[in-house]
């Protein structure tokens, strides 16, 4: 595996080595002991998956202590377009983001550290969107921010007539309005 920094510090994205020949392909898509090479320990407790259609955008969103998470991310199949925005407010890219193409084809994950805000919008006709997180959900701690806020300046990659959202994330408001513990 390759791991490969982004402008943000601790958001990493892991390019895995793909074996491939006339039956398919093989590679490892987690290893715990390269992991804590190069992130040092986490401990993943739950793996989440879901499955989207073109123009859906979930997120921004993280949990508030004591339930904050980091997560590791990726597409089992079809596109998306992650997005990771840095929330930790004594950081000097607090407000930042970075996106990453990830897909079936490219294989790339996205190391996301506690502090962090995610997001992905689907590419693709549909997309299977895998990620393991190192804390468990809890809906009471549940946050996010706004997809589309200007301050942000994300640019999704898509039509925005296009973007499909849950009720939950029609209503979250931008950075300068939303509670940030980080």
């Amino acid at each position: 595996m390759q791991f490969v920094k982004t402008a943000l510090e601790g958001c990493v994205i892991i390019e895995p080595k793909v074996f491939g020949d006339q039956r398919g392909y093989f590679f490892e898509s987690f290893n715990q002991k390269q992991f804590e090479e190069n992130f040092g320990k986490v401990n993943f407790v739950q793996d989440n998956e879901s499955r989207s259609s073109y123009g859906v955008l979930r997120g921004l969103h993280f949990q508030l202590p004591p339930y904050n998470q980091a997560k590791l991310v990726r597409c089992i199949e079809g596109e998306v377009l992650d997005v990771a925005v840095d929330l930790r407010k004594d950081s000097a890219t607090f407000g930042k983001h970075v996106t990453v193409r990830l897909s079936d084809e490219n294989k790339r994950q996205l190391f996301v550290p506690r502090g962090f805000a995610h997001g992905f919008v689907v590419l693709s006709c549909s997309a299977i969107f895998s990620y393991k997180v190192d804390n468990w959900y809890a809906p009471d701690h549940d946050s996010g921010i706004a997809w589309n806020d200007p301050k942000l300046k994300i640019d999704w990659q898509i039509d925005t007539s296009a973007i499909l959202l849950s009720e939950k994330d029609k209503v979250l408001k931008n950075i300068a309005e939303t509670e940030i513990p980080f």
